[in-house]
């Protein structure tokens, strides 16, 4: 959920968003850790954790949960979306959401209102479906 209160810029959290740019795809906290150590910036990986989690809380940064670890990326557009994500390689791709009127209708059939939502869908990358 968004929050409207003021985001304060930090040298870690500039640190975070600018290696969180490079990745293309959803990349782990333990991940995003290591390329910073690895690049000489030295933070520690609970902050890592808190600057991320800061900017899901801030709408800047999408998450989702693959295999029991929670994943991370800043997403291209303010526009509410979903993605496509490959299992094996983690390669991600923004699609277009359902219809709310879809959404509710399922809500509706099963007795639940709908209070927000989200959609992500796993499989395999063409690349991985190869291998």
């Amino acid at each position: 959920m968004a929050t409207n209160g003021p985001v304060r810029h930090t040298r870690q959290k500039d640190a975070v968003m600018q290696r969180l740019r490079e990745c293309d795809d959803f990349v782990s906290a333990q991940e995003l850790h290591r390329k910073l150590d690895d690049e000489g910036t030295k933070i520690g990986l609970a902050t890592v954790y808190r600057q991320l989690n800061a900017l899901v809380d801030s709408g800047a940064a999408d998450t989702i949960r693959l295999d029991g670890q929670q994943l991370f990326r800043l997403c291209g557009e303010d526009a509410h979306h979903h993605h496509l994500v490959c299992r094996k390689c983690g390669k991600t791709v923004e699609i277009d959401p359902p219809s709310e009127a879809w959404l509710r209708k399922i809500a509706t059939n099963h007795g639940f209102t709908v209070e927000s939502h989200t959609l992500e869908v796993f499989g395999l990358c063409p690349d991985c479906q190869k291998v």
